[in-house]
């Protein structure tokens, strides 16, 4: 396998989409694969493409650390990892057991299934005020018009951030996650969005509104208010990130899963109790996070290869959502696949916080794109320039004028 020379940092390796012909290739001849990276300064990381190993990494903190060197394969020169000394990563998906506990119980009450529930009248007209102002004109580019917009005003509603600032709030999510742009290029950006982070943070401490961010700004820990601005800029980031590009890219994904394979959208023209299901499936095809590091705290073994304490040990998940001793036919889109138990929001103590806001924002929105049921694509596509998240950056798109739902 070393001949093959892989370096799965290379954005490149990723621009026409997800190489699956070469993680089903690691599958077969090095699951447990030693990939030098280009850097002089980076030692290597260690690439698991099998999905029992990702999800044991996963379940066992302990022993492969989310604190120890961040949740990124590499970070800019300089930037010192722990806990306390980078915003960057001062966020709950850089925290181990038992800090990410705490953290954690502070928001996830927003999070249930039980509140997601009671916000789905919300979503709902979100979704369909969305689509109103494309489905009269039989065209639209469906990233930016919808895909982008349904997570973004969910998540700017979630946490309190005004109307005029939300375009803002979408151009640094895209800056942010453009692996071609230079990192000494994101870091003013990050500095921005940190500063009107810190602005909202504040606001919301002088007057609480019962938002998000209020929970956070004013919530406390063991009796003691969050005084570390640089955890609350981080959970920023991470909302922003987490809740906004990974449902953007799985509804641009699983709309264009749907339009290369008509007869899975047939089924659900024909069912729309499928749905739910097929949902499941756009998640497992489109598997919007690629990869999350972990480091392994003392020396041990994966498939007899030999780990060493401080190595990295990156989980690539759209290689793990397509092995073929877990999943059937892992390459055919089934929107019917029973069961699907994808590695999409993770596994273990960092399980995605939103995955159940994620999947009503998904199930609402492809029960109304189904108003379309003639949407094909107007032109060519673009993805995202990552090889951290995987999704589309244009798509534009074609269909039957429709009359809006809202008349107001």
């Amino acid at each position: 396998m070393a001949t093959l020379d892989v370096n799965l940092k290379d954005p490149l390796l990723f621009e026409r989409g997800v190489p699956h012909e070469l993680f089903a290739r690691l599958r077969r001849e090095a699951p447990v694969y030693w990939n030098p990276e280009p850097e002089p300064w980076e030692p290597g990381f260690w690439a698991l493409t099998k999905y029992d190993d990702v999800s044991m990494v996963s379940r066992n903190p302990q022993l492969f650390s989310s604190a120890r060197g961040g949740h990124q394969i590499s970070y800019p020169p300089g930037v010192e990892f722990n806990q306390a000394t980078s915003a960057i990563v001062s966020n709950m998906i850089g925290m181990d057991p038992p800090q990410h506990n705490v953290y954690r119980k502070l928001v996830a009450s927003f999070f249930t299934p039980a509140a997601v529930k009671k916000m789905e009248p919300e979503i709902h007209d979100i979704v369909t005020r969305t689509l109103d102002r494309v489905t009269p004109l039989g065209a639209c580019e469906f990233v930016e018009s919808v895909a982008a917009e349904v997570p973004l005003v969910v998540l700017c509603n979630l946490l309190g951030v005004p109307q005029a600032d939300r375009k803002r709030v979408f151009d640094w999510t895209n800056t942010l996650t453009d692996f071609s742009i230079p990192p000494e290029a994101q870091i003013p950006v990050f500095g921005e969005l940190f500063a009107y982070g810190q602005a909202l943070a504040e606001e919301r401490r002088r007057h609480p509104r019962g938002d998000l961010m209020s929970v956070m700004a004013t919530g406390e820990v063991d009796g003691e208010k969050i005084e570390d601005q640089r955890l609350l800029d981080g959970f920023f980031l991470l909302l922003v990130i987490a809740g906004n590009e990974t449902t953007r890219n799985t509804i641009s994904g699983g709309l264009l899963a749907l339009i290369e394979h008509p007869a899975e959208r047939r089924l659900l023209l024909d069912d729309p109790r499928l749905i739910p299901t097929a949902v499941e499936e756009m998640l497992r095809w489109v598997s919007p996070v690629v990869h999350f590091r972990r480091t392994a705290t003392a020396d041990t073994e994966i498939r007899g290869q030999r780990i060493r304490e401080g190595d990295k040990v990156v989980m690539w998940y759209p290689a793990a959502n397509r092995d073929e001793d877990v999943f059937a036919d892992p390459d055919r889109f089934d929107v019917r696949r029973k069961p699907n138990d994808h590695l999409a929001f993770g596994e273990g103590q960092h399980f995605c916080l939103g995955a159940w806001l994620a999947r009503l924002e998904l199930r609402v929105v492809f029960e109304e794109v189904l108003r379309m049921p003639d949407m094909e694509l107007a032109g060519r596509t673009a993805r995202i320039r990552s090889y951290f998240l995987s999704g589309l950056t244009t798509m534009p798109v074609r269909f039957t004028p429709t009359p809006a739902v809202h008349q107001s």
